[in-house]
């Protein structure tokens, strides 16, 4: 039987990232700052990184085999307990590289896997992390199982290996279809929950992870919403009633978004992001003290384009405007020139939103009422214009 972990405990990691295609240097290191992120989200303290330039990965130790060696001798050397690499591996290179280094071996989306797994708390957000950790493993069992596969015979024999995989596949198999038969009666359960909201306009913020969501929904809905300063903080939907000058609306908290997000998570996340796509507008934080928010903002969007709900009325919210002065504003900066620069910045976001972004701290509480007014207006007018005969909304 397979056994799924739950989690990383104090760990002493290695990332592994690769230069190909049109991932440039810059990019690979941005990514592999994100990935230590990750890790220490998961309980991993990243002491090295490797970067190798290749033309494509090897289909074999996705490095090439100088630099397998060269981690190998740091892996042993400093006494690390786990490699990660920022790309999905195969089971075959999995295999090889476990086989190299003798040391566990994991990639990013089994990583990210992980933490959703300690991150689960109701019944459903269990179910569908579990299905993706055996959707994940499912084609990667022949490198689990290459170990036992050497024990079996010459050509044309079966060896204990291969027996054994084939009846870990017959187990996964079935695991897969139990638990998407549960999942599908527990969608079926939030499908009625949410027909049940009513006439209501629903609002859902949306993002990258780790950009203050929990937060601005503890702010405009006075809901206690986990938050804190780690990936995935908040896996379960959070929907709470708010009124704003007598105008009710309802306000959902979602999962957030991440690049090489895992496929199988996306899939079995569907009935979570439900929200996003049933939501009438979306409200997409941006951490715009983040060096690279434009790019997180590419992701977001590029991952609302897949769950069809890219074209919905949107307010993009420049949150952690505090740390962004704190980094970009030198504090001997003449006032007037700071001034002129914030008003460049949003100018220019809202010539691209077409008058549709706002500038906040949410944990400074700035510009809190502006946003408040902002949702309220947008609110409002779809109100109006789904029910243009009915005015008690509006």
């Amino acid at each position: 039987m397979i056994e799924v972990r739950n989690s990383i405990q104090e760990e002493k990691a290695v990332l592994v990232g690769l230069v190909y295609k049109e991932q440039t240097e810059p990019m690979v290191k941005e990514y592999l700052d994100e990935l230590a992120f990750l890790a220490e989200t998961a309980g991993a303290e990243t002491v090295k990184t490797f970067i190798q330039k290749l033309p494509r990965p090897d289909s074999k130790t996705f490095v090439g085999k100088g630099k397998l060696e060269e981690i190998r001798i740091f892996v042993k050397a400093k006494g690390i307990t786990i490699v990660i690499f920022d790309d999905e591996l195969t089971g075959s290179q999995l295999g090889n590289i476990a086989d190299a280094l003798e040391v566990r071996v994991i990639d990013r989306s089994d990583l990210i896997l992980d933490i959703f797994a300690s991150r689960a708390k109701t019944a459903q957000a269990k179910v569908q992390v579990e299905l993706a950790q055996y959707q994940y493993i499912l084609p990667r069992l022949r490198g689990m199982w290459k170990h036992l596969e050497r024990q079996g015979g010459g050509i044309g024999s079966r060896g204990p290996g291969e027996t054994e995989i084939e009846t870990d596949r017959r187990i996964v198999k079935d695991k897969i279809s139990l638990l998407r038969k549960r999942l599908g009666e527990i969608d079926k359960q939030a499908f009625t929950q949410r027909q049940e909201r009513g006439t209501y306009i629903r609002v859902a913020l949306v993002g990258y992870t780790n950009v203050g969501k929990s937060t601005i929904m503890n702010v405009l809905s006075k809901a206690e919403v986990f938050a804190e300063n780690k990936l995935f903080a908040t896996l379960d939907t959070t929907t709470r009633k708010v009124v704003y000058e007598q105008t009710p609306f309802l306000l959902s908290d979602t999962v957030g978004f991440i690049r090489k997000l895992p496929h199988h998570l996306v899939e079995s996340f569907k009935s979570t992001l439900d929200e996003v796509r049933e939501a009438d507008c979306l409200l997409h934080v941006v951490d715009i003290s983040a060096v690279n928010y434009e790019d997180q903002m590419g992701v977001v969007n590029k991952t609302l384009q897949e769950l069809k709900a890219f074209d919905k009325p949107t307010i993009v919210i420049f949150n952690k405007m505090d740390l962004y002065e704190q980094t970009v504003f030198d504090k001997w900066l003449p006032a007037e020139v700071k001034e002129d620069m914030l008003n460049q910045l949003n100018d220019r976001w809202q010539h691209i939103t077409n008058n549709n972004a706002i500038f906040i701290s949410a944990t400074e509480r700035k510009n809190i009422d502006g946003l408040r007014a902002t949702i309220l207006s947008k609110v409002k007018a779809l109100y109006e214009e789904r029910y243009p005969y009915l005015t008690q909304f509006y």
